[in-house]
């Protein structure tokens, strides 16, 4: 994913609302696909319209290759024969290329679809569906599993096809010799008892082989993104070996689906073959006492191969079945999860926030709802405009207000209010206007430095930007870099240091000019001058905004104007950095476990 550049052309919009899968979970998976389905009717239709008409002259052929050859046979001119099998082929290709074109071209738009509702509904899950969800598991179904869903539906009506042919070619064999026609069919019911069985023994395989690519996504992602703490510990050799398990793992569940395939398959395309040996026997011994003509044994002939193609086919789309239903499924999970951070109805609009916050007797523990308590009995009132540092021990709680604050996750009990009202009844959109957060480990795109910056506000100019690089001490570094502003900064901007990282997300949080601004340990990795630099332009632009500090750093606390100290969840003393040092050994005994020498801080 890439920043949003000001300059850049706007989004792409969706052309139409997206449908989304049925709801209903007692539903199967192709009937819960059918919303999504149904917005390419018109395509499928007019597909299936040419494949019939496509799919008549092939039933035709036959027909019209025996009439010639009798043509011949008794002497007469084939000419009219070869002039309608030309005719037969163009219609053939014109119609066969509509169908398939119209076809495989709905096919990738349902794709489409359904990569844009995985990712829509991504965005709006909340941070307690991160918190338990690998990142390899959700790449693997928007990735994999919904291509399998698209094959399925790219193949699955060709198939179709060919049944609605093979239907056609026993109505006209049945007009030429019933018997024949019996014996030439009298396979296929063994040829669908063998499917039957391979569905049923492939389902449950094709299912251990999703879940095995998904595995071994995560962990290919996981060290990807953690390549450098690899290679820190020398660890490459054990996740190459952590990796050759996964695809051994793999490579057994793929092992079985193919000895399933192979132990059915070749049953499957050879029974339709024992249908033809026992057309060409008996119809040929017909032929020769004159009860059937040459022409027709031959139409019979060709109508058997066609009969035999959907029975080739059948395995092929067996399996294809059983793989795109265990890809729904898995992909359904997804769609079928609820956010548990939600928009009320009825929300409440914050057009011109103030930046008072509240917290209410709020208690709050990890998994939300089921966890300890990090929070026990937390209240406290930041009043607006303040400047308050939350200080306490590692696990206390601090980055937890942080996040209860925008409402990343809402508290067990108790409340948080901004400007008199519940978090949980205003609209998110403004709430996280009015307050924004700036973590010690930012996120960067792999984008240029003005598009990570712009990201806050993609309409901003290139002046607000560069202010907002000024205010947080980055202008300087950024200037020196081969492009200036405009300079690819990497993978989550591992091309940069810590402390420049850092700088870059403060700015990209000033030219949001939110309300609240909460610093969560965001200087860390930044040299205590360069600090001082970046507060000093917060003070000259604060202008009544409320700034929360958390921090370790005793540089950084002792710009505050109040520190509420935490213990076990809960305030314990609040007061100025001076007040609580000369009264409060609690907070002496903090600060000298936690706080390290501000000389010993600086850019990596």
């Amino acid at each position: 994913m890439t920043a949003t550049s000001p300059t850049a052309p706007a989004p792409e919009r969706f052309e139409r609302p997206l449908a989304s899968v049925d709801p209903d979970r007692s539903l199967g998976w192709l009937r819960r696909l059918r919303p999504v389905v149904l917005v390419q009717k018109r395509h499928f239709i007019g597909s299936i319209v040419a494949g019939l008409i496509s799919m008549a002259a092939t039933v035709s052929v036959p027909i019209m290759l025996g009439g010639g050859i009798d043509a011949v046979a008794d002497g007469d001119t084939p000419t009219p024969f070869v002039a309608g099998l030309f005719g037969l082929a163009v219609i053939r290709f014109v119609f066969g290329f509509t169908y398939r074109f119209g076809l495989f071209r709905s096919a990738l738009r349902i794709e489409k679809d359904l990569r844009n509702l995985m990712y829509q509904r991504l965005t709006e899950l909340s941070f307690d569906f991160w918190d338990r969800t690998q990142s390899g598991q959700v790449i693997s179904r928007a990735n994999t599993d919904i291509r399998s869903i698209q094959l399925l539906f790219a193949f699955g009506p060709l198939v179709a096809m060919q049944v609605v042919l093979f239907f056609f070619a026993v109505v006209v064999m049945l007009t030429v010799d019933i018997t024949l026609t019996l014996v030439a069919i009298a396979p296929l019911p063994f040829v669908y008892a063998v499917g039957v069985r391979l569905r049923n023994r492939v389902f449950p395989l094709q299912w251990v082989v999703t879940a095995r690519q998904a595995e071994m996504a995560t962990i290919v992602d996981e060290n990807i993104q953690g390549i450098r703490v690899v290679k820190a510990f020398n660890q490459e050799s054990a996740q190459v070996q952590n990796l050759a398990r996964a695809t051994r793992r793999l490579r057994w569940a793929g092992t079985a689906v193919a000895d399933t395939r192979a132990r059915h398959a070749p049953g499957m395309e050879s029974l339709p073959r024992l249908g033809l040996a026992l057309v060409l026997l008996y119809g040929g011994l017909q032929t020769i006492d004159g009860e059937l003509a040459i022409g027709d044994l031959v139409a019979f002939s060709t109508y058997v191969v066609l009969l035999a193609t959907p029975f080739r086919l059948l395995g092929f789309i067996l399996i294809q079945w059983q793989r795109a239903g265990a890809a729904a499924i898995r992909v359904f999970e997804i769609l079928d999860e609820t956010p548990s951070i939600v928009e009320p109805d009825d929300a409440v609009a914050l057009p011109d926030p103030v930046g008072r916050i509240e917290f209410d007797d709020v208690h709050f523990g990890y998994p939300v709802g089921e966890g300890e308590p990090v929070l026990r009995r937390f209240t406290a009132t930041i009043e607006p405009g303040e400047s308050v540092a939350i200080v306490g021990a590692t696990g206390s709680g601090k980055s937890t207000i942080a996040r209860l604050i925008p409402r990343f996750y809402d508290v067990d009990s108790g409340s948080v209010r901004v400007d008199g009202h519940d978090v949980r009844t205003l609209a998110l959109g403004d709430l996280r206007r009015a307050a924004a957060t700036v973590t010690d480990d930012p996120f960067l795109f792999a984008a240029s430095v003005h598009d990570n910056v712009a990201f806050a506000r993609p309409d901003a100019s290139d002046g607000e930007v560069q202010a907002a690089l000024a205010d947080a001490a980055a202008n300087d570094f950024v200037a020196d870099l081969a492009h200036g502003a405009h300079t690819e900064v990497g993978e989550r901007g591992l091309t940069l240091s810590g402390g420049q990282r850092q700088r870059l997300a403060i700015a990209r949080t000033l030219l949001a000019d939110p309300q609240i601004l909460i610093l969560d340990d965001a200087t860390s990795a930044i040299d205590v001058a360069v600090e001082e630099r970046i507060h000093a332009a917060l003070d000259a632009r604060r202008a009544g905004r409320t700034t929360i500090l958390i921090a370790h750093r005793l540089s950084t606390i002792a710009l505050a104007d109040r520190v509420i100290l935490l213990d076990n969840g809960a305030v314990a003393a609040t007061g100025t950095h001076e007040e609580l040092l000369a009264t409060n050994v609690r907070y002496a005994a903090i600060l000298a476990d936690t706080v390290g020498a501000d000389t010993e801080q600086g850019d990596a």
